[in-house]
């Protein structure tokens, strides 16, 4: 069993992207929630702490809600969506995002 944690930078504010939800998914249909967690004030937040199987995995950043603005138009990102394998044999996972309300990255954290 591993665990997974991620870490949301705002990159067009320079600063952490805390108050975001995260949701973690099973892929199988029909999808099954695994966890769910709000990000920290530092942009942090954990998913799974060492009960997560081997499978692949849907995390889902609901950034709309972060990047609104009541006098602008709807946010270009909404959920960003990002399918990935864990192989349990691995202890631990980290998935940091890099996002501006245009645009994101990802990459496997240590």
């Amino acid at each position: 069993m591993t665990s997974l944690t991620t870490h949301i930078l705002d990159t067009a504010n320079g600063r952490p992207a805390g108050g975001v939800t995260v949701r973690l998914q099973s892929v199988a249909a029909p999808a099954i929630p695994v966890a769910s967690a709000v990000t920290d004030a530092n942009g942090r937040a954990t998913l799974a702490s060492g009960d997560l199987a081997s499978g692949v995995y849907d995390l889902v950043f609901a950034m709309a809600p972060y990047f609104a603005n009541p006098s602008a138009e709807p946010a270009f990102l909404s959920d960003i969506v990002l399918r990935v394998g864990i192989d349990a044999a691995q202890p631990h996972y980290h998935i940091p995002l890099l996002v501006s309300p245009w645009s994101y990255t990802t990459y496997r954290g240590s």
